[in-house]
């Protein structure tokens, strides 16, 4: 290479820490279907029904205390148990965090019971508890977050992992078997189709989120969230999407959370965002899932009434950020941040004893 000729390798680097994309503006956009079979499941709905007064209550309640609180992306790093480092390691331990976010609810009545763990004089349940086990596992110098570890049966042992998830009370996690099965088959996936390395499949998304997310749903099993409504496939894809959406928070829209396409991003469709919805009057429920759902009596993974409550609950967030947009035209919130905030206020709202509704209960490796 003569001093001329401009180094490719070292454009490419600065390309990525700059989010700037090689390709042409004429490049055909890439969708996950996502808000689109939203939109249908909301418009064929009967049991779940969006308020319009309700939602655009909401919209301004977001906003409001959005800029009280000061949230962006940066609130995602100012949880105790998130990576504060941005290298290798971090993306490593998102991707492992994201292929288990999933399923954390007890059946039991019993908050003494609920599968939680003790990590640093503090005891944590919900997604906390997953998170808290990791990094006592890495403390432990189990390297629980590296893929070739998962496919390693003679060290990664099934007893192993299940002391890696044990709990502090009673109930151990829930779907234990399956969260070992989806480590297993990623880590496999990763060796087969991307050299072992969680970077290699960011790295052919070229900065596109929703490039991402359709790697993760085609070249994975355990993220492919579809269900059948109406006899139409629905897209959800709720944990590959929080993996774009944990990158971009972590990573600050820089290096590997760059995606030039991160507002395609929805909402995470799961079982707490629509307990909040319902709570903020902008979902109602038909009277017999609504005493289903008060009886905690459990909704069926892909049954009607389980979609209507993920894809009304999409669209519904959807709409609180055009609200957002419309009132606020400067404002730089997309539905990430504002799935993020909700999530962030219903655990608090729980924690406080200022539920107004219990959540849908449904066991699935989906959400």
């Amino acid at each position: 290479m003569s001093d001329s000729e401009p180094d490719e390798e070292l454009l490419s680097l600065l390309r990525q820490s700059l989010c700037i994309n090689g390709e042409s503006s004429s490049s055909t956009v890439i969708d996950t279907k996502v808000l689109e079979d939203a939109e249908y499941v909301y418009d064929h709905s009967i049991d779940v029904a969006l308020d319009t007064y309700g939602t655009k209550a909401a919209a301004a309640m977001v906003w409001e205390l959005m800029q009280e609180k000061n949230y962006s992306f940066k609130t995602w790093s100012e949880h105790t148990l998130h990576p504060k480092t941005k290298d290798e390691s971090t993306v490593n331990f998102i991707f492992l965090m994201d292929l288990l976010n999933f399923c954390f609810w007890s059946g039991s009545p019993d908050p003494a019971k609920y599968f939680s763990v003790d990590y640093h004089g503090q005891t944590f349940t919900g997604y906390w508890s997953l998170v808290a086990a990791l990094h006592r596992a890495l403390e432990e110098d189990v390297p629980i977050t590296t893929p070739s570890f998962w496919i390693n049966e003679t060290e990664s042992t099934d007893d192993l992992l299940k002391h890696i998830f044990r709990s502090t009370s009673s109930d151990p996690i829930p779907l234990l078997d399956q969260r070992v099965h989806c480590i297993r088959e990623a880590g496999r996936v990763l060796a087969s189709d991307f050299d072992g390395s969680v970077l290699n499949l960011i790295s052919q998304a070229n900065n596109s989120a929703a490039s991402l997310i359709n790697l993760l749903t085609t070249h994975f099993p355990c993220f492919n969230d579809t269900a059948t409504f109406e006899s139409k496939s629905i897209h959800f894809q709720k944990r590959a999407q929080i993996f774009v959406a944990d990158l971009w928070a972590c990573f600050e829209g820089q290096s590997y959370g760059c995606f030039q396409d991160i507002d395609t991003v929805t909402m995470f469709a799961d079982y707490r965002i629509p307990q909040m919805l319902h709570s903020l009057g902008c979902l109602r429920y038909s009277p017999s899932l609504e005493n289903h759902v008060r009886n905690l009596k459990e909704v069926e993974s892909g049954c009607s009434w389980e979609v209507q409550l993920r894809g009304c609950s999409i669209w519904c967030v959807e709409l609180i950020r055009r609200e957002i947009a419309r009132q606020h035209p400067k404002a730089n919130v997309n539905a990430i941040l504002i799935d993020f905030f909700l999530y962030d206020t219903m655990k608090e709202r729980v924690d406080e004893g200022l539920e107004t509704i219990p959540h849908h209960r449904t066991r699935s490796i989906w959400y």
